[in-house]
């Protein structure tokens, strides 16, 4: 599943890859508008994919579904493909684009709320750790992408990457239909309930909103990057290629530093975190000029780091935070974060059009990072509660309304000890009250 997520990163990234080569007049010469507007699809077919993948995968199965999507991003390579012979077409090339975004979108949508589920599901004893391992994985990918685009404009042909992406779509596919992929126990269980319907809890708003915010920001980093380095700050189209990469490269080195210092760094303490290094980072971006391109890449790289694992925590809070409808949470977290995908990759175009620049722009997204910010404070609070609960539950007072239902259990150790300071003729009224007391017994039968 870690490679299936590392080749999703590929495949997701590659038309903001090619950002520079659909805005070249020499190439398919897309304005901003075109090339912001080219996104609509993706996004729609996203949410859709994100919010009807559940129910999906309760009728054909959930294995079904992940191949599906992955089908559905090997025809977007193969449309990006077919575009590339008639880029100099409008009328042509432009809805093939559409076309191939939508695709693209749908499969995103089908086969990244899987992935997050078969991680929790095939570890359930360390479901932040797996989830940010599969995400730091996809976000390899996505940095990848934009190296991949680097060297085969070099070569002379950067539809390379979308030839590599289908080739490695193919194989993985290939792959996948000799494997069970089988999520069993309370995966499948929680799987089923979203098949049904059920009612998310209002708090899901809460995750709903930030990863909302969170899709905005980096959407701002992953798809403009490559515009502003060239046309705000200079830059040459390596640098800009670069600027990506290191803000993907961030991204993944991110996920994979806090699941590694998870101990000294709890979940909780890192989301709260990444929001405060997202409005330093958009401020500082914003503030650049002409002629500082580096300086750019940086900025790009801290942005990295502040997005890094904002998706993949938000996913494992919600599913512990809301088990009943684990793969509803998953899928819901998905599509509202291509929503702020969605926000940031068409309203750009029309704000430039209006009179605003990049510098602008970025500096105000930074406002957007302050709301995550404190929508983050609240999420974070619920994520460490179940962990400050788990010691009360133990053993403190908290325990003691559990224990007379435990009490008549005949291999307890701690029976006899009850039993033994009454005098043998205070113990027998104690039962023939028991017949008065329906409850205890049918918990004891429930529990067996």
């Amino acid at each position: 599943m870690n490679v299936a997520g590392l080749v999703q990163g590929i495949v997701l990234v590659s038309f903001p890859a090619a950002s520079t080569i659909f805005t070249r007049p020499s190439e398919y010469g897309l304005s901003n508008g075109q090339y912001g507007l080219m996104f609509v699809p993706q996004v729609l077919t996203a949410i859709a994919g994100s919010l009807t993948g559940a129910r999906l995968a309760a009728r054909i199965g959930t294995k079904r579904v992940y191949l599906l999507g992955l089908t559905m991003s090997l025809v977007a390579m193969g449309l990006l493909l077919v575009s590339a012979p008639v880029k100099t077409h409008e009328a042509v090339a432009y809805p093939l684009l559409l076309v191939a975004t939508a695709f693209l979108g749908a499969g995103f949508g089908l086969t990244v709320p899987v992935l997050n589920t078969y991680a929790s599901a095939f570890h359930p004893g360390a479901v932040d750790t797996a989830v940010l391992t599969l995400n730091a994985l996809l976000g390899l990918g996505t940095v990848l992408a934009p190296v991949f685009v680097a060297v085969f404009v070099g070569l002379g042909f950067w539809w390379g990457l979308p030839a590599v992406s289908a080739a490695l779509l193919i194989v993985l596919l290939l792959v996948s239909l000799q494997l069970p992929l089988r999520v069993d126990g309370s995966a499948a269980a929680a799987a089923g309930s979203a098949g049904r319907r059920p009612r998310l809890p209002g708090r899901f708003w809460l995750y709903a909103g930030l990863i909302g915010l969170y899709g905005i920001c980096e959407t701002m980093n992953g798809n403009w990057s490559q515009l502003d380095m060239t046309k705000r700050l200079g830059a040459s189209a390596s640098q800009a290629s670069l600027a990506l990469a290191a803000f993907w490269g961030m991204v993944t080195l991110g996920r994979v530093g806090f699941a590694a210092l998870d101990r000294w760094l709890s979940p909780p303490r890192v989301y709260r975190l990444l929001p405060l290094i997202l409005v330093a980072s958009f401020l500082l971006t914003g503030s650049l000029g002409r002629h500082q391109a580096v300086a750019g890449i940086g900025m790009f790289a801290l942005a990295g780091l502040g997005c890094s694992a904002m998706l993949p925590l938000t996913i494992s809070f919600g599913e512990l935070d809301m088990t009943a409808a684990s793969a509803a949470v998953a899928g819901g977290v998905i599509a509202f974060y291509q929503v702020g995908y969605g926000i940031a990759a068409f309203t750009v175009g029309p704000l430039q059009a209006a009179g605003l620049n990049l510098s602008q722009i970025f500096a105000g997204t930074a406002a957007v990072a302050a709301v995550m910010l404190v929508l983050a404070l609240f999420v974070s609070g619920r994520a460490a509660r179940p962990a400050a609960g788990s010691g009360p539950a133990a053993g403190s007072p908290a325990a003691a309304p559990d224990q007379p239902a435990r009490a008549d259990e005949p291999a307890r150790a701690d029976e006899p000890a009850r039993a033994d300071p009454p005098a043998g003729a205070d113990s027998r009224p104690a039962r023939p009250h028991a017949p008065h007391q329906p409850h205890p017994p049918r918990q004891n039968r429930a529990s067996r």
